[in-house]
């Protein structure tokens, strides 16, 4: 298992920027803590009042929409199969998304941390990741991504 020392990450913003094609407002992951490739991987997603789903989201109570935190679960995913060498090389999108479930709301000054685990991966165009999202070791949302290659 690789994993970070003292903190660091063992993927920065710009290399996540460089595996993911996802960008702003879309890139919803900061760093990655620990990483097993083709495995695993955690990864931090600070959220902030500056981010433009809060401008209507709601105004006066702002929340992350479920939907983002769902997608923050994806791009992890996405960061563990990016760095499989033997996958063709494409766009993986969402195929599917089961047993999701939200838990508690997430507010800006949270630090979402994202775990993922790939559970299959069929015919090297299918796959499905577990994730579970925590803020300060609460859960806040879990469930199974499924993703397939488009041609």
């Amino acid at each position: 298992m690789t994993v970070s020392l003292a903190g660091s990450p063992l993927l920065t913003s710009e290399q996540i920027l460089n595996l993911l094609p996802h960008r702003y407002p879309f890139a919803l992951v900061d760093r990655v803590i620990e990483h097993e490739p083709g495995k695993r991987a955690v990864a931090i997603k600070n959220v902030t009042i500056n981010e433009p789903q809060f401008q209507g989201h709601f105004p006066g109570r702002p929340l992350m929409p479920g939907v983002l935190i769902v997608e923050a679960m994806a791009q992890v995913g996405g960061l563990i199969i990016a760095q499989m060498p033997e996958l063709p090389k494409g766009l993986f999108v969402f195929a599917g998304i089961d047993g999701v479930r939200f838990r508690r709301p997430v507010v800006p000054g949270d630090q979402l941390r994202i775990s993922c685990e790939l559970i299959a991966l069929k015919h090297k165009r299918f796959g499905k990741v577990r994730g579970e999202v925590t803020v300060d070791g609460q859960r806040v949302c879990s469930g199974d991504l499924m993703f397939s290659l488009v041609d």
